[in-house]
């Protein structure tokens, strides 16, 4: 067996997809490497870890090779849980503000890499274990608007596509690519002044409403459905919490403003007229009772997500639990800052019937550790965009774990069997 003893740790500061500097980690065991950088949001929840402690990456350097490097070393790095233990006892806080949550969960996954890499493994083999078979749908951004456009596009900030009744991770891939280029089509044709432009997802960016981009997102999804001969759903990610103002919901772009309970009708009558399946962040990230509304009035026809409004916390997740609010929850790593800490949440969620959506981020990495994450968890799905280098990393890694699994591989088969419920 290899020694996974720590036995040094290194750091610097790197750059993500939108140009922001972030850090990267290295760990050095004594028969093994490992290295992982920290994604980054540009809309987050309140209750998230603290990205850089006082906003300073310098900061957050400078404690990694004071107090969290020295300290690390000379830990056995497979033991996960021990690992993260002492990084949530070295910052001493409840949301990593004096190390950083951008430190904690690079960290958190260089150590994991470092360990698999040791043992001859692959990352998701290590995180889930030999027997891990199912590969999750991939979600895409495909029209964006909100904060992720500058606030130029619909006011809702995501309008999203899931292959869902794919049978392999190559043809979901495909199809989710083949409704993004048939949605250019029918922009340019919508507005033929349309030059193309993408957000920091990969998604079009262009001035249109939420009901121009629904009506062109469906009638996408349903072109590309019929011609390869398999379900298609669609969905959106409203990140509410960037429209509430303290008593309404604020739609600038279209000029109306709605009531909590005007929102809540809203919301029920864009997944009856368009038949969404995914709708994310519908409401601001207090309002637990109106997700449990939303939840208890779709039923099993439509996943409502938490992002916001759980950040990954186990304990934000139990309160969801209790009030019945939502029915899945977005699984963001760097949210909660430790990979032992997203998979409690992921636990807590299966073992509750909600289904984890582990996510990337609107400012990302070139890392396909991700892919690896959301394997080894068990999403699933896999919100990782659709096109974009640092998105194509993710998708382009599944396809080779699909490939390494060989016969065994198998798309994750809840969610499908919850669509056709």
């Amino acid at each position: 067996m290899p020694d996974t003893t720590i036995e040094d740790l290194g750091i610097r500061k790197i750059f993500n997809s939108r140009g922001e500097e972030t850090v990267e980690v290295e760990t050095y065991l004594t028969d093994g490497y490992g290295r992982a950088a920290a994604p980054a949001g540009a809309s987050r929840g309140s209750h998230e870890v603290v990205y850089f402690p006082n906003d300073n990456v310098d900061l957050a350097i400078s404690t990694f090779e004071k107090s969290v490097a020295p300290d690390l070393m000379g830990l056995d790095a497979s033991i996960q849980g021990e690992v993260d233990t002492r990084l949530e006892e070295i910052d001493g806080t409840e949301n990593f503000s004096r190390i950083g949550g951008a430190v904690a969960i690079a960290t958190s996954m260089a150590v994991a890499r470092a360990v698999a890499n040791a043992l001859e493994i692959p990352l998701y083999q290590h995180l889930g274990g030999a027997n891990t078979r199912d590969l999750p749908y991939p979600l895409g951004n495909v029209i964006g608007g909100g904060k992720h456009s500058r606030g130029l596009g619909p006011d809702i900030q995501e309008f999203l596509v899931v292959s869902y009744g794919a049978q392999d991770i190559y043809t979901a891939i495909k199809a989710n690519i083949e409704v993004h280029r048939t949605v250019f089509k029918e922009l340019v044709k919508a507005d033929p002044a349309f030059t193309g432009g993408r957000n920091d997802e990969g998604a079009w960016s262009a001035r249109i409403s939420t009901s121009t981009a629904l009506d062109i997102l469906s009638k996408a999804a349903k072109e590309v459905s019929s011609k390869l001969g398999f379900e298609i759903g669609i969905g959106v990610d409203m990140a509410a919490s960037t429209l509430w103002n303290g008593e309404k919901y604020v739609y600038t772009n279209e000029g109306i403003s709605r009531t909590p309970k005007e929102q809540l009708e809203f919301v029920k009558g864009l997944i009856e007229k368009y038949g969404l399946v995914y709708v994310e962040d519908p409401f601001h990230e207090e309002d637990f009772r109106s997700f449990a509304e939303l939840t208890d009035s779709v039923g099993d026809k439509c996943l409502v997500v938490g992002d916001d409004l759980f950040t990954t916390n186990p304990s934000r997740l139990s309160r969801g639990i209790k009030e019945g609010a939502a029915n899945a929850i977005i699984v963001k790593p760097d949210q909660i800052g430790t990979l032992s800490r997203a998979w409690e949440a992921v636990r807590l969620a299966v073992s509750n019937g909600y289904t984890p959506v582990v996510s990337h981020r609107s400012g990302d990495t070139e890392y396909d550790t991700l892919a690896h994450i959301a394997v080894g968890f068990g999403a699933p799905i896999i919100k990782s965009g659709v096109l974009g280098g640092e998105r194509i990393t993710k998708l382009n890694e599944l396809i080779r774990i699909q490939d390494y699994m060989g016969r065994a591989a198998r798309m994750n088969q809840l969610l499908a069997q919850r669509f056709r419920h």
